[in-house]
């Protein structure tokens, strides 16, 4: 049927072409008959059009799940609404434990379909007011003007307690609600739709084992043979036809929401600040649009954006300055998809050491890639690119991650502008040498100590971050 109905588009585009053609009147009689034709298509290939635009904007909110800092805020509100499910009425009272990672990407972030609500008991509220916990992460997808109200009312009348747990997995959420006597319990931990325990009044309904930690870690990928050579020549000579799909949606999605940031009124609005005081050229516009695709995602815009190591922040930060870079240089799809695979996998690259539970910023990483692929499109070639990445990162390695959050705009504006100084850096015949504070003596070397200061070094400021959240 779909096969039939585009051979209908097909038909009716070939016909509005030929319409178009200063000839197509010479003979009226058969303009005519191509007109009446193409008029009877018309109401087919409207309707199409619009089952096509659903299907679009359907697979867009499925998008938005593959955001893991999206992903929080609904794993909150999804065992919210499965507690309350369980519980059988409304809770009267509400219980919330939740590990760092959860506190970091929830705390200050806008729940979606909520009217701007923001914040892990705006989160919960939802799920417990609006959310259909058979839907899963699709959990608050559909939330009238009423709920939205509900969901208000309910904040102000229902003690909602937090409280930090680790337990070992850096996805942990429990949610106890009680009514009366009575109590239901879901917990959900490890990946962000697996209950592993439902229990009510002190009865364990349903209950399974959690993998440990060297079990979750041979699970997930290899990506100890990143080096930034071979990323180099992998993305010269990489068959497109493998990545174009997704680089493509990247460059639309990312783009989008980056726009909307700039035409909007989100957060503190990094990326307009950025464009009045400091102009329109390239490298500002980089800078300023990255940003502001931050702006929008961190406050309440619901636009769907593709992901770089685990981040929707990181995957803008990878893909928006590189798209602005393009267009000025007329650069064309193939060479922006060679760049984006670049910065792709180096932002990957640095991240892998340094691990999903970190006080080092992410968008350090993530800017640095964006460097590297930035000095593809300007066509230097891979001495550039590692000199580029390792004077970002020894200017602003500084910066600490404190939650997803408005300043976060800011801090990619900062992680980007560090990456244009580099590469302008290496221009100038002048870098950062080995020895120079976390510099080492080669990009590998000092992509490991990165690695090493994020991971290790900076577990203590993570804890301290997290009890500043929290206090």
């Amino acid at each position: 049927m779909l096969d039939k109905l585009q051979a209908i588009c097909n038909k009716y585009e070939e016909l509005s072409a030929k319409s178009e053609q200063p000839d197509f009147y010479a003979d009226p009689q058969k303009a005519a008959k191509l007109l009446r034709e193409k008029n009877d298509l018309e109401p087919i290939v409207e309707a199409f059009h619009a089952y096509n635009q659903a299907q679009q904007d359907m697979a867009d909110a499925q998008e938005l799940m593959a955001d893991p800092e999206m992903k929080e805020l609904c794993q909150e509100t999804y065992a919210a609404a499965k507690a309350r499910d369980v519980l059988g009425g409304m809770p009267d009272k509400v219980e919330i434990g939740v590990s760092s990672n959860i506190i970091k990407n929830v705390k200050s972030v806008i729940v979606p379909n909520t009217g701007h609500l923001k914040g892990m008991e705006a989160a919960v509220a939802a799920g417990i007011i609006a959310g259909s916990a058979d839907r899963e992460l699709e959990v608050i997808s559909e939330v009238s003007e009423d709920k939205k109200a509900a969901i208000r009312d309910y904040l102000q009348t229902v003690p909602i307690s937090i409280q930090h747990i680790e337990q070992g997995h850096v996805f942990d959420i429990i949610v106890t609600e009680r009514s009366g006597d009575s109590y239901a319990k879901v917990r959900i931990a490890d990946f962000h739709t697996n209950i592993c325990l439902i229990e009510k009044n002190g009865r364990v309904l349903y209950e399974k084992p959690l993998l440990n930690e060297e079990a979750r870690r041979d699970s997930r990928v290899d990506r100890s043979l990143l080096n930034m050579q071979d990323i180099w020549d992998f993305a010269e000579t990489a068959d497109l036809r493998d990545v174009a799909d997704l680089l493509e949606r990247q460059i639309r999605y990312n783009n989008a929401i980056a726009e909307e940031g700039l035409l909007g009124d989100y957060g503190a609005n990094i990326g307009r600040v950025l464009l009045t005081t400091y102009g329109n050229d390239v490298s500002n516009r980089a800078k300023a649009k990255a940003a502001a695709g931050s702006d929008a995602r961190m406050n309440g815009c619901e636009l769907p954006v593709i992901i770089n190591s685990g981040s929707g922040n990181q995957g803008i930060t990878c893909s928006v300055p590189l798209i602005e870079y393009a267009k000025e240089l007329h650069s064309g799809k193939e060479k922006l998809y060679r760049a984006l695979i670049i910065s792709n996998l180096v932002a990957i690259h640095e991240k892998t050491g340094i691990g999903t539970l970190s006080a080092y910023c992410g968008a350090v990483s993530a800017g640095a890639g964006a460097g590297a692929g930035i000095v593809y499109l300007c066509g230097d070639g891979y001495q550039a690119a590692i000199h580029t990445v390792v004077n970002a990162l020894a200017i602003v390695s500084g910066i600490v991650c404190d939650g997803a959050k408005a300043s976060c705009a800011a801090k990619i504006a900062s992680s980007v502008d560090a990456a244009l100084l580099g590469y302008n850096m290496y221009k100038c015949n002048q870098e950062f040498k080995g020895g120079d504070g976390i510099v080492m003596k080669d990009i590998e070397t000092t992509i490991k100590g990165i690695g090493r200061l994020g991971k290790d070094g900076m577990r203590q400021t993570n804890e301290e971050i997290i009890r500043l959240m929290m206090s």
